[in-house]
């Protein structure tokens, strides 16, 4: 599912008040933080992910493994955070993903 450009700002305002609950340190991108997202884009389906200063990672590669390793979509980088959308695949978790599908 690609997302058009008016469900990308109406996930983009759900977000702005979101705070970052993952951040990608000196260890950089690991598979088991993968798989903590992934479980997390299950239950909220939008999330943040922070970058911190000591981190050898660039915003964008660390949003090019995501989409491909979880199949999620990044919906925006601001410097070094990342906004994620995955709709959830449980229906009681599909709060944002069904108003997002009715824009």
């Amino acid at each position: 599912m690609e997302l058009r450009g008016k469900q990308k700002r109406f996930l983009r305002s759900q977000a702005h008040h979101l705070h970052p609950i993952f951040q990608v340190g000196k260890g950089g991108l690991n598979a088991e933080m993968i798989k903590q997202v992934a479980e997390a884009l299950e239950k909220r389906e939008l999330i943040k992910v922070s970058l911190l200063q000591n981190t050898d990672e660039v915003a964008e590669e660390v949003a090019a493994v995501l989409e491909q390793q979880i199949n999620c979509q990044v919906v925006q980088i601001i410097g070094r955070v990342l906004v994620i959308f995955k709709p959830s695949s449980q229906e009681k978790y599909q709060k944002i993903s069904n108003e997002v599908k009715g824009i």
